[in-house]
């Protein structure tokens, strides 16, 4: 069974890795719903019990494939959900710029937050949700006027813990004086490693987890990247355009070699890369097939040594990877 790490310096305990469930929307290409309940049902049994998704995955579908694992079986999955990008065009929102060259339509408002929450709840089937997410900040909301109404919501017994996602250290510093906060996800990984010179001392000060999104860069890590689809999602993401993905290749190349020495997988060389970054690190590699959790799972087993670690420091430093970010 897979081992276990504390959510916050007083939060609760989930496996050392987690799933994230947006690929189960067609992100990267077709899944059959048959199929994602499988694998969700399938990373439960293996221990990965955190389960990410948001409301805007799949416009609220994917919250509702979770909503049918769970059923029967609530208290072996601690499910965690995000709220703020605006997926119905009837809801007022703000344009946020990102670095792939498209605006994401954000809410962070009390009566946005209360809305959006209930609406989870239903779509879940649960009354609470485990871990409740600003997906991200609004620029026209005060932070402290969203956590507040999230922290209601705590009071209210509809959540249990709290967290933010896509913030600068600035923002979880106020965001953590109205109220605790458990949880930070961000983007981490082998190919996008800037977390570490500012927002993670920050998470560290605090007794913050962190739950790094993209942990095997959207499937770059795995190794077997040479090219996207038309459809796939990472056509908007800079580090995969054509000339950018040549040399992102190139580059990480070397760390094939060293997992092919240690006669793993590159993606569970990425995964145990991350786990040996801080045991308030809690990853949540997302796939369509199980045969993938499996390997994944064995990744919170791979020890690597003070060598090994100081070689992929080496090989592949903070901004290797070519291409714009997602948040800047």
């Amino acid at each position: 069974m897979l081992a276990t790490r504390r959510l916050g310096k007083d939060g609760p305990e989930v496996g050392a890795i987690g799933y994230g469930a947006m690929v189960l929307e067609g992100y990267y290409g077709d899944v059959s719903e048959e199929q994602s309940i499988r694998v969700i049902q399938h990373a439960i049994d293996l221990g990965m019990n955190l389960i990410d998704t948001a409301d805007a995955y799949g416009n609220g579908h994917n919250e509702k494939l979770i909503g049918q694992v769970i059923r029967g079986r609530r208290a072996q999955a601690f499910v965690a959900t995000k709220f703020g990008i605006v997926f119905d065009k009837h809801e007022t929102s703000t344009s946020l710029p990102t670095g792939w060259g498209f605006a994401l339509p954000i809410n962070g408002t009390g009566a946005y937050v209360r809305k959006a929450l209930d609406a989870s709840l239903r779509r879940l089937g649960t009354d609470v949700i485990d871990l409740y997410y600003a997906h991200f900040p609004d620029p026209t909301t005060p932070i402290e006027e969203t956590v507040e109404a999230m922290a209601a919501a705590v009071q209210d017994g509809k959540v249990r813990y709290l967290g933010l996602c896509n913030v600068t250290p600035g923002e979880v510093r106020r965001a953590h004086q109205v109220h605790p906060i458990t949880a930070v996800q961000y983007e981490y990984s082998l190919w996008r490693r800037e977390i570490e010179t500012s927002l993670l001392p920050t998470l560290r000060e605090l007794g913050i987890a962190l739950v790094p999104w993209s942990p095997l860069g959207s499937g770059f890590l795995t190794g077997t990247v040479t090219s996207v689809g038309a459809q796939d999602f990472r056509q908007n993401n800079p580090k995969f355009s054509h000339d950018n993905l040549v040399k992102n290749v190139d580059r990480f190349a070397p760390l094939k070699e060293i997992a092919a020495g240690l006669n793993i997988t590159p993606a569970q060389l990425a995964l145990a890369w991350l786990l040996h970054q801080g045991r308030d690190i809690v990853p949540i590699p997302g796939t369509r097939k199980v045969a993938h959790l499996d390997e994944n799972i064995r990744a919170a087993s791979v020890v690597l040594d003070d060598a090994i670690l100081k070689q992929i420091d080496m090989l592949v430093p903070l901004g290797s990877a070519i291409g714009k970010t997602l948040i800047p």
